[in-house]
């Protein structure tokens, strides 16, 4: 195969992270008395949550302060008298059950049981553990690498070296960076001179200066890409 080694972005590559979010969000708001919650404040904490990742990616914040911020955030745009530490708690467990995955994501890590597959995601550690573990892709990859653990975030440099090092890797040339997002997953693997596949179910535009290697819009395309 051209590659030995596939590093898969989490959500929104092989995990359904929106659908996650939504349960996670409207349970949440269940807990705390506010049924329709989800409904009436799910488009103002996307866009909160958004700014707040980007400010993570960047440097800028941390995800101890992130995991508590956004509902912060959300609260006072809102006048909603809820405690965002509490809340963040009940979320994040509620996000933590959120098992679901891409269409043919199973399928695919079946097809590619030749090559050594790893995780490398943006994320709290003991959400992204448990929602892999708990999913059908259990056991399937060598690594999960997780932003938290290791100090850096995609795009940084220091998560690959992570990575690579965890691996027990050395030759860039055999390795390929799977993801959907541009300015972390694709940004970082140029940066760090390996080749990316830009999952791009939606056929968004994209993004000046960043250039995938490859780009697919479902994930079988990565077969004919890998073979």
């Amino acid at each position: 195969m051209k590659y030995e080694v596939i590093l898969f972005d989490a959500d929104d590559t092989l995990f359904d992270y929106g659908m996650a979010e939504s349960r996670a969000l409207y349970n949440a708001f269940a807990h705390f008395g506010l049924p329709t919650g989800a409904g009436d404040y799910a488009a103002s904490y996307k866009e909160i949550n958004a700014a707040l990742w980007r400010d993570l990616e960047q440097g800028r914040t941390t995800s101890a302060v992130l995991r508590v911020e956004r509902f912060n955030r959300l609260f006072a745009a809102h006048k909603l008298q809820l405690s965002p530490e509490a809340f963040s708690e009940a979320y994040l467990k509620f996000l933590g059950e959120g098992t679901y995955l891409i269409q043919g994501a199973v399928e695919l890590c079946q097809e590619l049981a030749g090559c050594r597959l790893a995780i490398i995601t943006n994320g709290i550690k003991d959400v992204q553990l448990s929602r892999i573990q708990g999913s059908p892709l259990s056991g399937t990859f060598e690594q999960i690498i997780i932003s938290e653990e290791t100090g850096y975030q995609k795009p940084e440099r220091g998560i690959f070296d992570y990575a690579f090092a965890k691996l027990g890797s050395s030759d860039r040339s055999k390795v390929l960076i799977v993801g959907d997002s541009l300015t972390s997953d694709i940004q970082g693997g140029m940066n760090y001179g390996i080749d990316t596949c830009w999952f791009n179910p939606l056929g968004k535009e994209g993004v000046p200066g960043i250039h995938p290697t490859y780009e697919i819009r479902e994930l079988s395309g990565l077969l004919e890409i890998i073979r």
